[in-house]
């Protein structure tokens, strides 16, 4: 057949690939053999330097999902409709592959075809089967039902692994800048005597993430369905195939969650029915992209959360924190940890250090200060209450272990050219007003600070 005269009188972009069937059960080259004007025009490349017959990666990027299509499409005789958020050309792709009639018993054709627009369209990507559309929806639900964020995770990925028949699913938060995985939700089949993800999250891991970014490469996902495709990753990336092999995966699906083209995590699936693979991938096409967004939203309100309560000078807690922790005791919804100690620190001296030489240089003694407190109260709450002035709450400490700390702390004071620390404590056995220890502590350090003052009154 003249599939160049075919695909010339396609007036929407495409072209004919091939597939051929080794004797061995294998699969050769996804074949490029004939592409209309529209589609060379899409891939740059001028008609009169087109050559059909080679690979298809001659033209685009190579992508194992591309090719595990065209031969679902081909060797199954079925149609496929695919949308997809494509990184690699940032647009959404709208993708058609249809069964061709080929000529020869070992070697069969699909039509490829494809449209692609900036932005997502939502009726396109709400263009499912019914049976995923329910699958989709119910885990929406199940995101609503809970205020746990964790526990609307888990049972999202519980409902991804049991839609996949798969004997393991997992959602990981990815942090690029720190090189660090955390464990969103990790669902495994019961029957399955398998440890759980965490144990795999150690220092060297991140390697294995930052391989996945290259195979998924511009695609939306990395799929290796056969032991044929296995060997391949082998030849590949060999690192990742052996901690594959290592854990018992026999086949697997990772696709990257993005929000505004940023990769904050992945959601995988293991040893899955690969008989379901095209409704497998529509289910999580549509889930991490719902995902992916749910998550930005959690990660921006704890971030949000995080600054609230943060000194942003110093990286420690602030007054606002402080005021939520008394109030919170106070209110009965935190337990008071007994015995316990307050320490009020304030720095003598500060106001004449900005004055003379800028609060820049101001500001250095306040971290060193602050660092001072994290070296000393390492195990406890630290908090930046004003401009110069920090307070320590030390719950469950001991008296003697107390003492000792805010002697140190006393003579780290020394370490400043001219500045100081004022400090006043309190330290309670049993005591629950938490609020009138905090006052004692704070009416000893102005009584340490008015000493100062009048012993150093030039200052």
């Amino acid at each position: 057949m003249d599939y160049m005269d075919f695909v010339n009188k396609i007036n929407k972009i495409a072209c004919v690939v091939s597939i051929r069937k080794n004797a061995d059960g294998s699969y050769g080259e996804v074949i490029n053999e004939a592409a209309n004007r529209l589609y060379l025009e899409s891939v740059q490349v001028k008609a009169e330097d087109y050559v059909p017959g080679k690979p298809y990666y001659a033209f685009i990027p190579r992508e194992r999902n591309f090719e595990a299509m065209a031969r679902k499409c081909i060797f199954e005789q079925r149609q496929i409709h695919s949308y997809v958020d494509a990184a690699y050309y940032n647009a959404w792709m709208d993708l058609f592959w249809m069964p061709l009639i080929s000529d020869e018993e070992d070697k069969g054709y699909c039509l490829f075809s494809y449209e692609m627009n900036p932005k997502v369209e939502s009726e396109k990507m709400a263009d499912i089967p019914p049976h995923v559309a329910w699958q989709v929806i119910k885990m929406t639900i199940e995101l609503r039902e809970t205020t746990d964020f964790s526990a609307a995770m888990q049972a999202v990925i519980d409902g991804i692994r049991e839609y996949c028949g798969a004997k393991r699913a997992c959602l990981l938060l990815t942090d690029f800048h720190t090189r660090k995985c955390t464990v969103l939700g990790d669902s495994v089949n019961k029957d399955e005597d398998t440890p759980r993800m965490e144990t795999y999250l150690n220092d060297e891991f991140f390697r294995i993430v930052e391989l996945w970014t290259k195979m998924i490469a511009g695609s939306n996902c990395y799929i290796i369905q056969s032991e044929t495709e296995m060997e391949r990753l082998k030849e590949e990336e060999y690192e990742w195939y052996l901690s594959l092999k290592q854990s018992g995966v026999e086949n697997f699906v990772l696709y990257p969650l993005r929000y505004n083209e940023k990769t904050i995590g992945f959601a995988m699936v293991t040893n899955f029915d690969s008989s379901r693979i095209l409704d497998i991938k529509a289910i999580l096409e549509l889930t991490t992209f719902i995902l992916a967004s749910e998550i930005a939203n959690q990660l921006l309100v704890k971030e949000l959360k995080r600054i609230s309560i943060t000194d942003l000078l110093t990286g420690l807690l602030n007054r606002n924190a402080v005021n939520r922790r008394i109030e919170s005791i106070l209110n009965g919804e935190e337990i008071l940890v007994k015995p316990y100690g307050v320490v009020f620190v304030d720095m003598n001296g500060l106001k004449k250090i900005n004055d003379n030489k800028g609060h820049v240089f101001g500001d250095s003694f306040l971290v060193k200060a602050a660092n001072i407190l994290k070296n000393i109260f390492s195990d406890y709450e630290i908090y930046r209450i004003g401009g110069d002035e920090f307070v320590v709450l030390a719950f469950g400490i001991e008296k003697e272990e107390f003492d000792r700390k805010v002697e140190f702390l006393r003579s780290q004071s020394n370490e400043y050219e001219k500045v100081t620390f004022a400090i006043g404590t309190d330290y309670e056995m049993e005591n629950p007003d938490i609020a009138k220890a905090m006052r004692l502590a704070d009416e000893r350090m102005y009584k340490d600070k008015e000493k100062y003052y009048q012993n150093n009154s030039a200052s």
